[in-house]
């Protein structure tokens, strides 16, 4: 078993969506994908049940479950055979399997309408690899069709790990960062943390057209306590405000996650 699968065995993704902060990554995710799949929609003329949704690291479902409860045709591939069980009971007419996003070796060519690629751009620690994982998600898609990217930010993890939890100081003396405090992970480290300038670079090389870009959820880790604080409908306008602020270019590179919504040409 590796580091990741054993990470994965003890960590809580349903939880952590279900947190408020969660809440907002989640939310305001499922918001752009819904937008995604109404332009597909309109484009296309196809109902639900005929548009094509591969969510690669799938994990337990999270998205892929209520996508088919809204009768789409839903494919999952999940690394992890613990995350793959408990998305298999829940009873779904996901199409689930254990597969690796670098290599989708299972999907033939051109078939998925839309393309979820959340988790793994997170623990990929090359830019080979990133690419990789780039162009197997555009070669299942079909020409016209839309892939999501998401990817954690360098200046989330340098913020709260390197000094919010104090790590700072190792981190510097086992070169962890660059002199402008970029990251430099390692595999043991399990998540590897990106710039915009990063990203950028991975969608050019795959050749790939940029719809729009986005961060789900800002501000909303940094505030967790804060968030737990607010009322129902507290939250609700803060929502509200996330929504009306993701696609802001200044506040894009400071949130804990990007989602990078392309177009196969």
């Amino acid at each position: 078993m590796t580091e990741l699968e054993q990470y994965y065995n003890k960590f809580n993704e349903e939880k952590r969506l279900d947190s408020r902060h969660g809440q907002v990554e989640f939310q305001v995710t499922y918001h752009y994908i819904q937008k995604m799949l109404e332009s597909i929609r309109s484009e296309t003329g196809k109902e639900p049940s005929e548009i094509k949704i591969l969510d690669i690291g799938a994990g337990t479902g999270r998205y892929s479950v209520p996508l088919s409860e809204e009768s789409y045709d839903v494919t999952a591939v999940e690394l992890v055979k613990y995350n793959l069980g408990i998305l298999k009971k829940k009873g779904s007419n996901v199409k689930a399997m254990q597969g690796n996003a670098l290599r989708l070796k299972k999907l033939e060519s051109e078939q998925f309408d839309v393309t979820l690629l959340f988790g793994p751009m997170y623990h990929l620690f090359t830019e080979e690899d990133k690419c990789k994982a780039l162009s197997e998600a555009k070669r299942v898609t079909r020409s016209g069709g839309i892939i999501l990217v998401a990817y954690v930010m360098n200046e989330y993890g340098v913020l709260t790990y390197a000094f919010k939890e104090r790590h700072i100081l190792e981190c510097m003396e086992q070169n962890r960062l660059t002199k402008d405090f970029h990251s430099m992970s390692a595999p043991e480290d399990l998540y590897d943390y990106v710039r915009l300038e990063d990203i950028d670079r991975y969608r050019t090389a795959v050749q790939l057209e940029r719809i729009k870009i986005l961060s789900p959820d800002g501000p909303a880790d940094y505030m967790r306590p804060f968030l737990n604080q607010l009322s129902e409908e507290e939250f609700q306008i803060f929502l509200q405000y996330q929504l009306a602020t993701c696609e802001r270019p200044d506040l894009l590179g400071a949130g804990a996650h990007i989602v990078d919504i392309l177009r196969k040409a």
